[in-house]
């Protein structure tokens, strides 16, 4: 059966690899993307729908689909407050998860965070644990929930602390072997194709892969 995508986070690191995956696959006839500006891509199974994530319930009508895919996120830093932060990766996303399920979706596949813990003392780690239980509660029949480690690929912004990281990583991730494998850099176009790829083949009930589960389901 062919089917509709929607996607949150197209112009983001992993969300740009996976519209592409999406544009080019057979499986899906349409890929309905949500942005607040008008998006520069055009193809023939593209749907852009211009939103207001602070009003998505009132867009449900518009954005029924069948596999709903989420790459939205942020940083504190880039956020400025930690209230602002918080308004982007736990509300909106936990948002259009419903607004999702209402416009008939039966699977949700989120890119969350290696880490995730919702009694983490991280707020980061904290807010994206707090959001995997939340949209585990709204019963979708498959939820698929991507824990990559730090992401690497070409940002159209420059991200201080990811610049560091993404130089002494590769240092480091020779010694990052059994239960830290899953703490090693993941590029991610991998990140995405494990995405479709998981969406694809879809197993009932609440999935968890952790990075290096993701590194050899999207390699």
């Amino acid at each position: 059966m062919r089917k509709t995508a929607l996607l949150a986070g197209a112009t983001g690191l992993v969300g740009s690899h996976l519209l592409k995956l999406l544009l080019n696959d057979e499986s899906y006839t349409k890929v309905k993307i949500v942005s607040r500006k008008p998006f520069p891509q055009k193809h023939p199974k593209l749907e852009n729908h211009l939103i207001d994530f602070d009003d998505l319930h009132n867009y449900t009508a518009i954005l029924q689909a069948d596999d709903a895919f989420c790459c939205l996120g942020t940083t504190i830093a880039k956020a400025g407050t930690k209230d602002a932060f918080f308004k982007v990766d736990y509300t909106y996303i936990h948002e259009f998860a419903k607004t999702a399920l209402e416009g008939g979706a039966k699977q949700f596949t989120l890119v969350s965070s290696v880490g995730a813990n919702a009694e983490s003392s991280a707020f980061y780690l904290q807010v994206k644990g707090k959001l995997e239980n939340d949209i585990v509660k709204l019963h979708y029949p498959t939820f698929n929930i991507l824990r990559p480690s730090m992401l690497l690929g070409e940002r159209t912004e420059v991200r201080t602390g990811e610049l560091i990281g993404k130089t002494l990583m590769p240092l480091f991730s020779i010694f990052m072997q059994g239960p830290f494998k899953k703490y090693r850099a993941i590029q991610a176009a991998t990140v995405a194709k494990a995405m479709l790829t998981i969406a694809k083949n879809p197993k009932e009930g609440v999935n968890i892969y952790e990075s290096d589960e993701i590194e050899l389901t999207g390699g």
